[in-house]
């Protein structure tokens, strides 16, 4: 527990349904006695699943783990159209579902959501308009007429389909709401729907198998069980082993060229993002363009053969 009080963690977290994402970010704060703790990505209050908490330095990781797909197993009601998309919200419109409506029909309807579409961010949701998030207008009665966003459904399956409820697994991209998908599958199939349960399966490769269960937050043991590195958690992204004398050029702010890196062994330098590690653990976030490595995020870490030996804070 020590270990990730100093040099942060993440912690994959099965959240139940009722408290906010926020909620579980403070009760991880008072359990582990952790003032810094963020996350990865809100889940609404009604949706259970996987929460990626991010402690202490971990918190700067945060915006390289949001992009990555999310897998959700999902239930819409169909034939009921609500304001919010979702259980929690005032019915605004009945359709009913016609007897004729089968599972061949609903399957070809979600699997036609699969690639690039353009989707309506629900009214009430945290996209922000003219810098106040829309769920706070949305409540005072206001309506604002939003623009489709582009989103990415990578794979969509109809688990079962027992009328009028449809069970789905669906994979998509950062910024997909599945709310929203569940309207537009009722508008394809003219029956409108809302969504009455949301599970979030899966986050890149971490899956909620794998998560800690949210009542068992303050179990130190269960705690540092479930936890990941840093540098586990950045397994997507390009990773380059420097030696200990490039580690100190990072840390001390210093850039790295390609002639550097592949003479100290680490390798081909990709492009783009890139992970940065010394001895197995994460050194830095790096941007790799025009044939350097240029450090942006540097982590507190002991780099053999400084003259402190002691970690340099960034």
């Amino acid at each position: 527990m020590e270990e990730i009080r100093v040099g942060g963690g993440i912690l994959p977290l099965d959240k139940p349904s009722g408290p906010t994402s926020h909620d579980m970010v403070a009760r991880a704060r008072k359990a582990l006695g952790l003032r810094r703790v963020g996350h990865s990505g809100t889940l609404d209050p009604f949706a259970t699943g996987l929460l990626l908490l991010c402690l202490g330095p971990a918190t700067r990781l945060a915006e390289y783990l949001q992009g990555l797909p999310k897998t959700y197993l999902a239930t819409a009601l169909l034939g009921v159209s609500t304001d919010s998309l979702d259980l929690d919200g005032s019915v605004t419109e009945q359709r009913g579902v016609p007897e004729s409506l089968d599972t061949v029909a609903v399957s070809a309807a979600l699997a036609s959501f699969v690639g690039e579409y353009g989707q309506v961010p629900p009214q009430f949701s945290a996209k922000k308009v003219g810098g106040e998030a829309m769920h706070r207008k949305a409540r005072r009665g206001e309506s604002v007429l939003l623009p489709p966003v582009a989103v990415t459904v990578h794979d969509a399956e109809l688990v079962s389909f027992d009328s009028p409820e449809a069970v789905f697994r669906i994979t998509c991209s950062a910024g997909t709401y599945v709310r929203s998908l569940a309207r537009d599958l009722g508008d394809r199939l003219g029956t409108g729907a809302h969504l009455v349960a949301l599970r979030r399966e899966r986050i890149g490769a971490l899956t909620v198998s794998d998560a800690l269960p949210a009542d068992r937050l303050d179990d130190p043991e269960a705690v540092v069980d479930h936890a990941i590195t840093p540098l586990e958690s950045m397994a997507h992204l390009p990773t380059l082993e420097l030696t200990p004398a490039e580690g100190r050029r990072i840390q001390n702010g210093q850039s790295l060229s390609a002639e550097d890196v592949e003479a100290g062994g680490a390798g081909d330098m990709p492009e783009g993002t890139v992970v940065l590690s010394l001895a197995g653990r994460l050194l830095a976030v790096a941007e790799a363009a025009d044939g350097l490595l240029l450090p942006r995020k540097v982590f507190p870490q002991a780099v053999p053969g400084r003259p402190d030996s002691e970690p340099v804070q960034s």
